[in-house]
């Protein structure tokens, strides 16, 4: 298993972000400014953005991992080498998703505990309703993680 920074024609990754945030606009926002992670075992398996917020803060904007290997970890994999790499760098690490119980519960094993919410995020910023494991997104909660 290996894990990359890609730096280059970061676009070519769009189907697997896609899966994380399901507007291209949204995530042309974050990209290019953002360190894109990469990982591999063999092929690629998981990947995640970071983006430099400000005053110790970074964010992660987007975090997928592909279909056919999710729950094995891969996920997990690649936000501890996040931890790692951020560490010392950043005091704060934020993630922004929506209120579905099995990712809220993943970021808390991951040691995230809720920030803020930003009210009606979801239905303000995408053109086309998105749900989750049946449940219509609205707000945007937000966790944090010391580093």
């Amino acid at each position: 298993m290996r894990i990359e920074k890609i730096t280059t024609d970061k676009k070519r990754f769009l189907d697997l972000l896609l899966l994380a945030d399901e507007q291209e606009d949204m995530i042309d926002r974050y990209l290019e400014r953002g360190d894109l992670f990469a990982l591999f075992d063999p092929d690629l398996k998981s990947l995640c953005v970071v983006t430099d917020e400000g005053k110790g803060t970074c964010e992660l904007k987007n975090l997928a991992t592909c279909v056919h290997y999710q729950g094995q970890g891969y996920a997990t994999r690649l936000l501890e080498h996040v931890f790692r790499s951020y560490s010392g760098k950043y005091e704060t690490l934020l993630v922004g998703t929506g209120e579905i119980p099995r990712i809220l519960a993943f970021y808390k094993r991951c040691g995230f505990t809720f920030s803020h919410r930003l009210k009606n995020f979801f239905t303000d910023n995408y053109r086309e309703p998105i749900v989750e494991c049946g449940v219509r997104l609205v707000d945007m909660i937000y966790l944090r993680r010391s580093l």
